[in-house]
């Protein structure tokens, strides 16, 4: 409960200042149960105070300054577009994003408008890598579990461009009345992985959610990592080349299928994730001087192998084709039961794989040691297909992952129309220039002060 957003949107809807108070003082109760009502009552005075108060710059006299402080909303939720959810709405969002950094990428080598997770820049005559994650919002209530699997998202990330991992940091946020152990419980689910693997986690930071004004329980989180090149090329998908191989190592989900078999009760299948076989295939690969051999490594995670191939085509400018049977067969087989038994698309959702592209040649030294098998082959253009009984069928992703709870069965029924979609675009593009045009701005006023 977000007793600040309550406030705001009560005062914006003309509510009186004592019915917000009244109304208010109860939400508060049913989740502070141990507070009385006077003091309830006195906090959400409080807020309404501080509310009216941030309002108020919209009335400073400083163009200037209220244009920095005036957020100008695009009109799009991101609920509504997709955000988060690995989907066509999300990728249009990610590709803003890297309008706006792109500015801050001169010494990088591999950066945000490549859409890899891991960016590259150069240390001397070395590579570094960095990568962060966030936590899959629906563990919040397994924090151990949520610590493993994002703990092993950013070392994939890390691995898959070709580095070796050296060290982690965490990032955690709890509610006001989240109970202390999930922070224990969170750490000890990143350490598991951190030991299995030897990379030490480092740094960290701890926060509640929005500070006194959001009350419950629910747990935000984030883990990074840092690597490095010694040797090689980071390992890209701008490097992907006609004639290719594509090789996919057994996948048996993270965080997502976690949280699948979670909300439809297969709880056995949790078993099925709890491996570091990925990142132990990515160390077989830099320990045997194997990344030299490589163009390509991705974890198909990302809205699944529908996203993962679709990002790769548009950056490399080429097609990825491959076969649907050969796909199914290296999935882990209690996580595909499962996916077929609930009608969720497995080219659709994060299964985890290693995904590596690399010339034929070196296929069998490659397979030999990772156990990935060859599932495809690039080939010239810019669409990606999967074939399935002798016919090739376009490999694009949805307006979000395939829908992996009952809540999301829910909310893909909610999708916009294509056009609704365009318009959503514009405007959220729109949005971006702005921000853009802020950061210009306060650009000019350092260097003013320098």
């Amino acid at each position: 409960m977000d007793i600040e957003g309550y406030v705001k949107r009560c005062l914006n809807n003309k509510i009186p200042e004592n019915k917000i108070i009244e109304d208010g003082f109860k939400r508060i109760t049913e989740i502070k149960t141990d507070i009385s009502e006077d003091i309830a009552k006195e906090f959400v005075n409080a807020v309404i105070s501080e509310v009216k108060t941030i309002n108020s710059y919209k009335s400073i006299k400083d163009s200037k300054l209220k244009y920095l402080l005036d957020c100008i909303e695009s009109d799009v939720k991101m609920g509504e577009m997709g955000g988060g959810s690995r989907g066509e709405g999300d990728f249009f969002i990610h590709k803003q994003i890297a309008r706006i950094i792109e500015s801050t990428n001169q010494n990088t080598i591999v950066d945000s408008r490549e859409q890899d997770d891991g960016g590259v820049v150069r240390a001397d005559s070395k590579y570094t890598v960095v990568a962060i994650d966030g936590t899959h919002s629906r563990l919040s209530d397994f924090p151990f579990l949520a610590g493993f699997h994002v703990c092993r998202a950013c070392l994939r990330d890390v691995f898959v461009m070709g580095a070796d991992p050296v060290a982690l940091i965490s990032d955690i946020h709890l509610a006001d009345d989240g109970d202390v152990s999930k922070i224990f419980d969170f750490t000890g689910g990143i350490c598991a992985v951190s030991e299995a693997i030897g990379v030490p986690l480092v740094a960290g930071s701890t926060l509640r959610v929005g500070g006194d004004m959001v009350l419950g329980d629910r747990m935000v989180s984030a883990v990074g990592a840092i690597g490095v090149i010694n040797d090689n090329l980071p390992t890209s998908r701008v490097r992907a080349e006609v004639g290719d191989v594509i090789l996919m190592t057994e996948g048996s989900g993270g965080g997502t299928i976690s949280t699948t078999a979670l909300y439809y009760g297969m709880f056995d299948v949790i078993y099925e994730t709890l491996n570091v076989d990925f990142l132990k295939a990515c160390k077989s690969l830099i320990d045997n001087n194997l990344l030299k051999y490589i163009h390509v490594m991705t974890d198909v995670t990302n809205g699944g192998l529908r996203g993962d191939a679709y990002e790769i085509s548009k950056t490399a400018t080429v097609s990825l084709e491959v076969d649907k049977d050969k796909i199914y067969n290296l999935i882990n087989p209690k996580v595909l039961d499962m996916l077929n038994k609930l009608n969720i698309d497995p080219l659709g959702v994060s299964i985890d794989s290693l995904l590596i592209i690399a010339p034929k040649e070196h296929a069998d030294i490659i397979m030999e040691k990772t156990g990935a098998k060859i599932i495809g082959e690039v080939k010239e253009g810019n669409i990606s297909f999967v074939i399935e009984d002798g016919k090739k069928i376009p490999l694009i992703p949805e307006f979000r992952e395939a829908a992996y709870t009952p809540v999301k069965k829910v909310v893909e029924k909610m999708k916009p129309s294509t056009e609704e979609f365009e318009i959503m675009k514009e405007k959220v593009k729109k949005s971006c220039d702005d921000a853009i045009k802020k950061k210009e701005l306060v650009k000019e006023l350092l260097n003013k002060n320098i």
